[in-house]
C-alpha cells in the first residue's frame, strides 16, 4: 500500500494547470428533479457492517435502478437530459435516431445502453478482446450493439472516438480529457444523488471517508458533496489500484499523468488515465491518495460475502482502502460498495 498525502488540499491544483476544466457540479437539485421522473429511480440501502471496524457504514449501491452498481446514475442520467429537452408528446421516442457511442470496461456500458433503451436511441458500445463475452451478452440484453476493438480499455476507447467522428454519433463517455468536459461533467452530476443520501441518511458525521476511483468520477463527485455538506472534518481518501494509479501520480506530477502496468483484477477501476474534472475536484476536497493490491481487495471479498454483501474487487476496493489504511480507536468510517459480483 502507497499512501499520499494531498500537497494541494484545499486549493487544488495551480488554474493554469487545468484551465477550462470545470469543478465538479453540486447541483443536487437538478439531479432530484429528473430522478422524480424515474419509475425506477429508488435509494440504495446504507449499511453498518460488522467485523470492519468498531463502526463502519457502507452505502449499497449493487442494486441502484436495477443495473447492478452506481453506473446507472451516469450515463442514463445524462441521456435523460436530452430526452427531456425535446418537445415531443412520446418521450419513449424522443431521441429515435440518435446514436450513443462509448467504450467501457463493465457498467458504464450498461447505463448507457439502458438510457439509449429508454428513449429511443441507439447504443454502441466498444468492448475490448479482454473483456468477458458474458458482459457483451448482457450489453445486447439491454439492446445494446456491442463491437470488438483493442487489447486494452485505451484502445477501444479510441475506436468509440473513431466511430463518433466518422459518423458523427453522439460520444458518451464517464472520464473527461482537453476538449471533452460537458457530457462527463454532467455525468458525475447524476452521482450526487448516492452522496446526498448517505448525507441525509448517516447517523453521524464520519471520521474516514474511502472512496475508490477508476477515472474517478464516483471520487470526484462524492468528494465535492460531502466538503458541502460536512466540511473540512472528514478525511477523504481516494483508493486506486497499484497497477493503476492514475490519481495519485497525477497528484504527485502536480498535473494529468497517464500510468502504465500490468492489468489489475480490479477491472473496473484499471484506468490508466484520470478524469480531468475528477482530478481538478479531488485535488483541491481529497486528503490523502492510497493504492492496493489485487490481493488487497480479493481478501476482503469473502468477509463481505459472509455479511450478505457479495460483490468484486472493484466494488471492495474501499474496503480493502480502509482495512489497509487501518483506523484509530473511536473512528467512524463510510465505504462504498459500488457493484454487485457480476
Amino acid at each position: 500500500m502507497q499512501v499520499l498525502d494531498n500537497p494541494w488540499r484545499g486549493t487544488g491544483l495551480p488554474e493554469s494547470t487545468l484551465a477550462g476544466v470545470p469543478w465538479p457540479s453540486t447541483d443536487i437539485e437538478a439531479v432530484r428533479a429528473l430522478l422524480m421522473r424515474c419509475p425506477v429511480a429508488a435509494r440504495t440501502p446504507l449499511i453498518c457492517a460488522k467485523g470492519l471496524g468498531e463502526h463502519v457504514w457502507i452505502k449499497d449501491e449493487r442494486a441502484r435502478m436495477g443495473l447492478g452498481s452506481f453506473k446507472a446514475l451516469g450515463a442514463a442520467y445524462v441521456i435523460a437530459h436530452a430526452a427531456t429537452a425535446r418537445a415531443t408528446p412520446e418521450i419513449a421516442q424522443a431521441l429515435a435516431g440518435e446514436v450513443y457511442v462509448t467504450a467501457s470496461a463493465g457498467n458504464h456500458g450498461l447505463s448507457v445502453a439502458a438510457g439509449a433503451r429508454t428513449f429511443g436511441a441507439r447504443a454502441v458500445i466498444y468492448l475490448a478482446r479482454t473483456v468477458p463475452e458474458a458482459f457483451a451478452a448482457r450489453l445486447r440484453g439491454r439492446g445494446a450493439e456491442v463491437v470488438r476493438a483493442g487489447e486494452d480499455y485505451e484502445a477501444s476507447m479510441e475506436a468509440a472516438m473513431e466511430a463518433a467522428r466518422k459518423e458523427r454519433w453522439t460520444l458518451l463517455s464517464d472520464s473527461s480529457w482537453e476538449g471533452y468536459v460537458d457530457l462527463p461533467h454532467r455525468l458525475m452530476e447524476g452521482y450526487l444523488e448516492l452522496a446526498a443520501e448517505i448525507t441525509d441518511e448517516m447517523p453521524e458525521r464520519p471520521s474516514h471517508i474511502f472512496l475508490q476511483a477508476g477515472v474517478g468520477g464516483l471520487a470526484g463527485a462524492c468528494a465535492a458533496w460531502f466538503r458541502k455538506v460536512w466540511g473540512d472534518a472528514p478525511r477523504i481518501l481516494v483508493v486506486e489500484p497499484d497497477r493503476a494509479p492514475a490519481l495519485q501520480a497525477s497528484i504527485r506530477a502536480g498535473r494529468a499523468v497517464v500510468t502504465s502496468g500490468p492489468v489489475s483484477t480490479m477491472g473496473r477501476l484499471d484506468c490508466k488515465s484520470p478524469s480531468l474534472i475528477a482530478l481538478k475536484g479531488l485535488a483541491r476536497d481529497a486528503d490523502h491518495f492510497v493504492t492496493v493490491s489485487d490481493a488487497q481487495a480479493e481478501a476482503v471479498l469473502a468477509d463481505l460475502a459472509a455479511q450478505g454483501l457479495a460483490t468484486t474487487a472493484s466494488g471492495a476496493a474501499g474496503v480493502a482502502g480502509l482495512r489497509a489504511f487501518g483506523l484509530p480507536q473511536g473512528s467512524r468510517a463510510l465505504c462504498i460498495l459500488s457493484e454487485d459480483g457480476t
